[in-house]
């Protein structure tokens, strides 16, 4: 079968309650199949040369979701990146993500330990926190994180102040988390946000994309990546 029309595109009687409809198009359906084609093309098209061997999964899932292939030029990890958050799902670590779509899209069965994702924007004290700290919701949601953080997975893919407000956390003392993934997408604060966790004076094992590209879908493919090893489970 070729691909496009196999018929005048006109089914007679309507649609059958229950049924597919008639089959137009030569697609594959097959949810596995369209996984292990689209990771070969990935590997097939995109230069990984340059990624540590244990972060090409991270990043052929991330190319994945943006179908961006230059994503590797402006993906950086720190070395211990992979084994920390890796380390710490599997002991069961809480993840921490600054938007509910990220949270969404982090595949529960990929999860090690059926770890806890969190998002706290819509909790009811964080309005008044950004009203009196004069900061966003995102940053204030970060404050009510608390000692759970020690130890967690940190993603943030939408909000650079939810990344810088986390670092200034680090700073005065409060609780570390085992790694960040700092990929929040904009124009204000992306960047520089991104290139202050890299230079995070703490040693937090960090992924970033440099410069303003980010977003939820490339934050939840890396956590998605991140928690096993295996490229399709």
């Amino acid at each position: 079968m070729s691909e496009g029309l196999v018929s005048d595109g006109l089914v007679s009687g309507g649609p059958v309650p229950g049924a597919p409809p008639a089959r137009l198009y030569d697609y594959v359906t097959d949810p596995a199949e369209i996984y292990r084609r689209s990771f070969a093309q990935v590997r097939a098209e995109a230069d990984l040369s340059g990624l540590p061997a244990d972060a090409r999964t991270v990043a052929v899932r991330m190319i994945h979701a943006s179908g961006d292939l230059d994503l590797p030029r402006s993906l950086a990890l720190h070395p211990r990146l992979v084994g920390a958050a890796r380390g710490a799902l599997e002991a069961g670590a809480t993840i921490f993500t600054d938007a509910y779509m990220i949270a969404s899209g982090v595949t529960r069965r990929r999860l090690p330990a059926a770890n806890a994702v969190r998002c706290l924007l819509d909790d009811p004290r964080v309005p008044e926190r950004a009203r009196a700290w004069s900061t966003t919701r995102s940053a204030a949601a970060v404050s009510f994180w608390g000692e759970e953080l020690e130890g967690a997975v940190v993603a943030i893919g939408n909000a650079p102040t939810a990344l810088f407000h986390l670092l200034e956390q680090v700073a005065a003392g409060g609780p570390r988390p085992a790694a960040v993934l700092g990929i929040p997408v904009g124009f204000v604060g992306s960047a520089e946000s991104k290139v202050a966790l890299v230079e995070n004076p703490w040693d937090l094992p960090y992924l970033v994309v440099h410069g303003r590209r980010g977003g939820s879908a490339l934050c939840a493919s890396a956590l998605n990546a991140l928690a096993q090893e295996a490229e399709i489970a």
